[in-house]
């Protein structure tokens, strides 16, 4: 088994799948002839065929490059052959792009492939005017791209903006994968997103083990596993939980369950449990087995390793098959009946906003959601493991920390998210929130020092949390924006270019732009707070005189904003905000969210304002007593020496007229 399993396993993979496909199309009914204009079999069955491959192809891709990334050493051959497996899962990737986009054309349009001029024409037309063409002609670059950057590239550092880029091309997949004006349709495309990336790093990180394990030595074999199993284990609960999420929008009821659709969720969840409970069996059994280099152990790990692939595969086809098969509830975008407010956001209009309403409705944006949870998580484990070898760490840290995730989650999942794309005003107050409120609380929690003390160090080459946490912080760029005056710069400049620019139009219409918004305020708000009150490492600091003057500076044009914004007379996006249906003056409630940027946000300020004084006390007090250790040291050496200088300019300046 161990010597076959590099062609084994791959085989058994593609064989489930493609029969996990068939079967699963058959059952749903997801091939069926379609009433008008058929595009025939090839096209029926080859489309989600083709999307398989894709996935495939994207899991390799992804998968491999984060093991790269993550858990190789680039002096060892097992990066470069990594990446050439990168390279040929991002070949396989832009061949499927392609025909899928080909196939999804003939599927939308009933046209026969041909090639004839016209149809030539056409298909042009499709990819380049038609934004669902021009999705899998984005995916099919970006791959292409991928391709040969993998080849290309083999700087540590930079392989990974050729793994976010290798990420990217999956968000077309996303955006398309729920009907743009269907209910839920920005919850689907984050829950879909989530899904493809975590099942990608999962399958292909597995995949890319099982290629490399002629390249891996018997010492880094379990070395390499653990550090994978670290990435399936969090894979895992992604993928579980927006699995879950993406189900219940597309099946609404648990009486739809017994449908077809339902039925192959169910296939696809049992195959989920299974390699959830394989993954348990690898990380708490056989890779202690491997490490302790027992006879049967590597062959029980690969026949584990073939079977998981299978359950993968399993996963995998019916996927590709559901994309295919109806759901019970529909994904089409009704014209009857739909307010502006549904036109606009997708969505119906929320309960009028009583105040209670922000604490009692939820609009779940899951990626800050599972952010959040693992931001929390991982600090609380970073603290035990410290305690655990007796060294102490605050705890007003602690809470501080998971008290900022917990206002994050709320602000990102609760009343304000919800009522923020109808009201300038909530929308006004998250910003507030995420760029001031968040940071101060966050900042004092110092990760990095935590990450840089409670991290093991690796000694091998490769790079891992802590590696990669203290590179970037020591990185050129980070001392850039992480100067003082930088930081204020983008703080308060980011307003002005925000809000009176095309990106808040973009942030309202666009999913990603709205995710967007939120790291990007988030970011600003904390580079500044961290260079008044941070205790994390930066490349300068201010004195505290000079970051006092920097604060109410920066106040004083945050609050001429919200002036601004209060005294304006002209709606910011009249077509949006103004349009909602909620009978509301638009202009008043704009005026109110200037109101709220003038007077709310200055109370993060006046905290800011005295953590800055007593920290500046402290300081003096620490010297003071520094001082005090040093004399206490030198039996006060300096004093004496000093007052003995005294004691000889004042001799010689009495000494001086019997000189003269």
């Amino acid at each position: 088994m161990p010597r076959s399993v590099r062609v084994l396993g791959p085989a058994v993979l593609l064989a489930v799948a493609l029969l996990a496909t068939f079967g699963a199309l058959a059952y749903g009914g997801g091939a069926a002839p379609f009433p008008i204009q058929d595009p025939g079999p090839i096209a029926r069955w080859g489309l989600p065929v083709a999307k398989l491959l894709v996935n495939l192809g994207a899991a390799g891709m992804i998968g491999s490059l984060v093991l790269a990334v993550w858990a190789l050493a680039p002096s060892k051959k097992e990066f470069d052959v990594a990446l050439d497996i990168a390279a040929a899962s991002a070949a396989v990737m832009t061949v499927a792009s392609a025909a899928t986009g080909v196939l999804t054309f003939l599927v939308v349009t009933g046209e026969t492939l041909d090639l004839g001029e016209a149809f030539g024409q056409k298909l042009g037309l499709f990819v380049t005017s038609i934004e669902l063409g021009q999705a899998w002609l984005t995916t099919t670059l970006v791959a292409a791209a991928v391709t040969v950057l993998c080849f290309a590239v083999r700087n540590h550092t930079a392989l990974v903006f050729v793994a976010a880029l290798a990420v990217f091309s999956l968000v077309p997949m996303a955006q398309q994968g729920h009907a743009a004006g269907a209910a839920g349709h920005n919850a689907a495309v984050a829950d879909l997103g989530l899904h493809l990336v975590f099942a990608a790093a999962w399958l292909g990180g597995l995949l890319t083990i099982v290629l490399l394990r002629n390249q891996l030595e018997a010492d880094r074999l379990p070395v390499v596993l653990a550090r994978y199993s670290t990435v399936a284990l969090i894979s895992f609960i992604v993928v579980a939980i927006s699995g879950y999420a993406s189900a219940a929008l597309r099946i609404g009821t648990w009486d739809e369950l017994a449908t077809q659709y339902g039925v192959l969720v169910l296939a696809k969840v049992a195959a989920l449990i299974a390699l959830g409970l394989f993954g348990a069996l690898q990380r708490r059994y056989l890779i202690n087995r491997i490490a302790r280099a027992e006879a049967s152990a590597t062959r029980d790990f690969w026949f584990l390793v073939v079977i998981e692939l299978a359950f993968m595969g399993l996963a995998s086809g019916v996927a590709a098959a559901l994309a295919r098969t109806a759901t019970p509830v529909t994904e089409e975008v009704g014209s009857i009946a739909r307010t502006p407010a549904q036109i606009l956001t997708g969505v119906p209009l929320p309960p009028w906003p009583d105040w209670y309403r922000f604490f009692t409705e939820w609009n779940v944006d899951l990626i800050w959601l599972l952010l959040c949870g693992f931001g929390i998580f991982f600090y609380l484990a970073g603290v035990w493991r410290l305690r655990r070898r007796g060294d102490h760490w605050p705890v007003y840290r602690t809470v501080l920390w998971v008290a900022g995730l917990l206002v994050l989650a709320y602000i990102t999942n609760g009343g304000v998210n919800v009522y923020e794309e109808y009201l300038f005003s909530a929308h006004m107050g998250a910003h507030m929130a995420l760029t001031m409120a968040v940071p101060v609380l966050l900042v004092p929690g110092a990760p990095v020092t935590l990450a840089a003390r409670a991290i093991h160090l690796r000694k091998d080459g490769s790079r891992g949390g802590r590696e990669w946490i203290l590179l970037a912080v020591h990185s050129r760029f980070a001392s850039i924006i992480a100067n003082p005056i930088v930081a204020a710069a983008l703080f308060v400049g980011s307003l002005w270019v925000f809000y009176y620019s095309p990106l808040f139009r973009w942030t309202m219409t666009d999913h990603i732009g709205h995710e967007w918004m939120i790291a990007h305020f988030l970011i600003t708000g904390y580079l500044f707070v961290q260079s008044l009150i941070g205790i994390d490492p930066v490349p300068y600091r201010l004195p505290y005189p000079f970051r006092l003057v920097l604060l109410l500076g920066t106040m004083a044009f945050h609050a001429f904003f919200g002036l601004a914004i209060m005294s304006g007379t002209g709606l910011l996006l009249s077509d949006w905000y103004g349009a909602m249906g909620w009978g509301t003056d638009a202009l008043a409630d704009q005026q109110l969210g200037g109101g709220i940027a003038w007077s709310v946000g200055e109370i993060p300020t006046v905290a800011l304002a005295i953590t800055v004084a007593v920290q500046w006390a402290r300081s003096d007090e620490k010297e003071s007593r520094r001082r005090d250790r040093h004399a206490d040291r030198t039996g006060d050496a300096e004093l004496e020496a000093y007052n003995a200088r005294l004691a000889a300019i004042a001799e010689h300046d009495a000494q001086g007229p019997v000189g003269r």
